[in-house]
């Protein structure tokens, strides 16, 4: 008996070294929120859920939810840049996003809700979610411009604070472009802006013309930000500009897609990221839709060294600095 014992204890042992485990993320629902539109940049809402394909790291899904021009409640997130390039325009920029959440909220989910965020070298959390407009515009007259730009680090800490709410996430980003005193950097923010599912709708403001003076690194990473998780960029002048932006941004939110599918016989890699993609029969939509999600992976090789130095011992890498807690602001919502 001891001995039967033994050799099934080997061969059970034998078997969970050859399978090769699977990173299990609990990962169900995979939800999308797409927006579709013609040739002349007109959004298309009357699709059906026979229209569209997702796939999976190239695998096709089936459909488990559809929902055209969905109500389901919006959290949106306004992150406003008043570090010291932005503070002659503020108050121009403030007065329109004034504007933008009156719209926002007048209609819609009586769920949906706002918060605010501004960032220069600190971030500071001003209104937690909230309806009451009037609050969050009473905090926006109060802001002023100060030295530095934490653009990462802000992107970072409002997909963290909006990520377990429910229904559609979005971060609504009005700066002009550069990050100067981040701790995080442009691929940790991004993630976090995946993992809570977030569309980030990048809004540039930035009066002058040619590339000179412009810090165009910094808006090629939030044109990529936002074309990662499904949102546009806009590039407005202020005044008329500024409200139109903020006015397709609206109409974008009203007409949106939403697809949900339970991965289903995807191919899985040793990268926990899934490449989605979303087809439609006619070559002529275009269709604006998260990249990917995190979900499951293969099992990492053995962690190879970060570098090493010239004699081959390795090195570890030293440990990212962690971005500083966002500054919360007792304000009433």
């Amino acid at each position: 008996m001891r001995l039967a014992l033994l050799f099934l204890s080997a061969v059970t042992a034998a078997a969970q070294q050859e399978a090769e485990p699977v990173f299990r993320s609990n990962v169900q629902l995979v939800r999308i929120l797409a927006t579709v539109k013609d040739q002349s940049g007109a959004l298309v809402g009357s699709l059906e859920k026979g229209d569209f394909e997702v796939r999976d790291n190239g695998a096709p899904q089936q459909i488990a939810v559809f929902e055209r021009q969905t109500d389901q409640p919006l959290s949106v997130a306004v992150l406003i840049d008043n570090s010291g390039s932005t503070a002659k325009d503020l108050k121009y920029e403030t007065d329109s996003v004034t504007r933008f959440l009156r719209v926002l909220l007048k209609e819609g989910n009586p769920r949906d809700a706002v918060s605010l965020y501004s960032f220069n070298w600190e971030i500071v959390k001003q209104n937690g979610f909230t309806r009451n407009v009037a609050a969050v515009e009473r905090t926006l007259r109060t802001l002023r411009g100060d030295a530095g730009t934490s653009l990462y680090d802000a992107i970072l800490l409002a997909s963290r604070d909006i990520e377990d709410r429910p229904g559609r996430k979005v971060l609504v980003i009005v700066t002009d472009g550069g990050d100067t005193t981040s701790h995080t950097d442009f691929q940790r923010a991004t993630e976090a802006a995946q993992l809570a599912d977030a569309v980030i709708y990048p809004v540039l403001v930035v009066p002058i013309t040619n590339d000179a003076g412009r810090n165009v690194g910094g808006e090629n990473a939030l044109t990529t930000m936002a074309e990662r998780t499904g949102g546009r960029v806009f590039a407005p002048s202020l005044g008329a500009a500024l409200d139109g932006a903020f006015d397709q941004i609206v109409h974008d939110l009203r007409t949106q897609y939403l697809l949900a599918f339970y991965p289903k016989e995807e191919p899985l890699t040793k990268d926990r990221f899934h490449t989605l993609q979303i087809l439609l029969p006619d070559p002529q939509l275009q269709v604006k839709a998260r990249s990917g999600y995190y979900g499951d992976a293969l099992p990492a090789a053995a962690a190879a060294p970060a570098y090493s130095d010239p004699d081959g011992d390795s090195v570890r890498k030293p440990r990212v600095k962690a971005p500083p807690p966002v500054k919360q602001r007792n304000a009433q919502n």
